[in-house]
């Protein structure tokens, strides 16, 4: 298999992975213009303009869209990030040409009809209201308020409802014209395709694109830490801890998530086994490693009852100031083996694969080899684990998302002394 990427003379990168022995291809328009991108008046703009994509271009309308990739077994989805929004579709090898002209379509020719917009908008408002019902959600958006607050990074994807109601078409227009850029947009695929013939299809569909001016700046995150919560009367209370850590462009980011693995990630870890299997306190439990541009977090997440959420907080802050003063070799090893093996698996999948292109490419302007990938993560070894888990008790005040009966749950500055003592 053979990573090809070719940039056209206005910016616009064309990445490719041919998978020999398929008969689907995977393939996407990444677009580096998210919730990181937004002015606080367009909180949610992004993530409404992905919606609206879908709602009728020049040439289709709404239902033609789907009818064309359907119509050939295809599928086609959308999503927005903090730092980018994805438009992608999977199809068979003879439909590439097809699924070429329909996502090119909707990321160029989108018309935003009005009265789309209004239908657009009341089934964003039902997303924000489902996503408010639904606390393993809206948990981590708080959380990442908290950790981040008064900043593009720690808005929700989805904005507030008060915003979402006000957007305009011309607002939408305004928003793809400031980061809908050649430059920032990489077309991604993998699997039954050819480089040549993707190349030749973005020349023709992107090709006449200008560049833009300045590029964004985004506005350096900066960790503050602290507490969100909200006494409420579920069958569960929902508990969200998060420590600042690596960027995904610090090699440092293998070692967190490596630790996080080995603390929370999968049913032999410690979470796993002293908070649910030895001591019955949740069903859910689990801890993980997720990365930005600019900083990153470690996260922890568990639901249990009103009346265990103060024995489960303190275990879980118990739990990693242990795994900083004792984690073994055996665990490392383990938790390398699953990193490693969760990546290998993935890319079996051209889907996984064309993701991982495109956001190289749009990380690095490069696709790393997976050896060298490989090679990082054997690279963590146990001082590193040791060490990084050290500063990361030591590092002073973490975020604390809680919701549902949680009155009884420790401060955070209580939890963060305890993880210090």
């Amino acid at each position: 298999m053979t990573v090809e990427i070719h940039t056209l003379s206005n910016g616009f990168r064309v990445v490719t992975e041919h998978m020999p022995g398929l008969k689907s291809a995977s393939l996407g328009i990444w677009v580096g213009a998210g919730g990181r991108h937004e002015r606080p008046e367009q909180n949610g703009i992004a993530h409404f303009l992905e919606h609206m994509a879908f709602k009728g271009t020049k040439k289709r309308n709404s239902l033609q869209i789907a009818e064309a990739i359907e119509d050939v077994g295809g599928y086609i989805n959308a999503y927005t990030s903090r730092e980018m929004t994805a438009y992608y579709v999977r199809v068979l090898e003879n439909d590439v040409t097809l699924a070429m002209d329909v996502i090119s379509d909707i990321v160029l020719n989108s018309v935003f009809d009005p009265a789309e917009v209004e239908i657009e908008r009341g089934v964003i408002l039902q997303e924000i209201g489902q996503s408010l019902d639904t606390p393993d959600d809206v948990i981590f958006d708080w959380l990442q308020e908290v950790s981040y607050p008064d900043q593009p990074i720690g808005r929700t994807i989805l904005g507030p409802e008060e915003r979402v109601r006000s957007f305009t078409r011309a607002d939408l227009q305004a928003f793809v014209k400031e980061q809908y850029r050649p430059e920032q947009m990489v077309l991604s695929a993998a699997g039954a395709v050819d480089h040549d013939q993707l190349v030749k299809l973005a020349e023709e569909a992107f090709g006449h694109m200008e560049r833009g001016g300045a590029p964004t700046l985004l506005q350096p995150a900066l960790y503050r830490g602290g507490e969100h919560r909200v006494v409420k009367d579920l069958e569960q209370a929902h508990f969200a801890l998060a420590f600042e850590t690596a960027s995904y462009k610090d090699d440092e980011i293998y070692t967190a998530q490596v630790f996080s693995l080995a603390l929370g990630g999968g049913m032999s870890s410690r979470l796993f086994q002293e908070v649910r299997e030895k001591r019955g306190l949740c069903y859910t439990i689990y801890a993980q490693a997720g990365a930005y541009a600019d900083t990153g977090a470690l996260t922890i997440y568990a639901g249990t009852s009103g009346s265990d959420v103060a024995d489960l907080s303190n275990l879980c802050v118990d739990e990693l100031r242990r795994a900083a003063e004792d984690m073994g070799e055996a665990e490392v090893n383990r938790a390398r083996v699953q990193m490693k093996a969760g990546m290998l698996m993935g890319l079996e999948s051209p889907s996984s694969r064309c993701e991982r292109l495109a956001r190289m490419v749009m990380i690095w302007g490069r696709v790393p080899g997976l050896d060298e990938v490989v090679a990082k993560i054997d690279g963590v070894d146990r001082a590193g684990v040791a060490e990084y888990a050290a500063r990361l008790c030591a590092s002073g005040v973490p975020s604390l998302a809680l919701y549902g009966p949680v009155a009884d749950a420790p401060e955070v500055g209580v939890l963060a002394d305890r993880l210090a003592a």
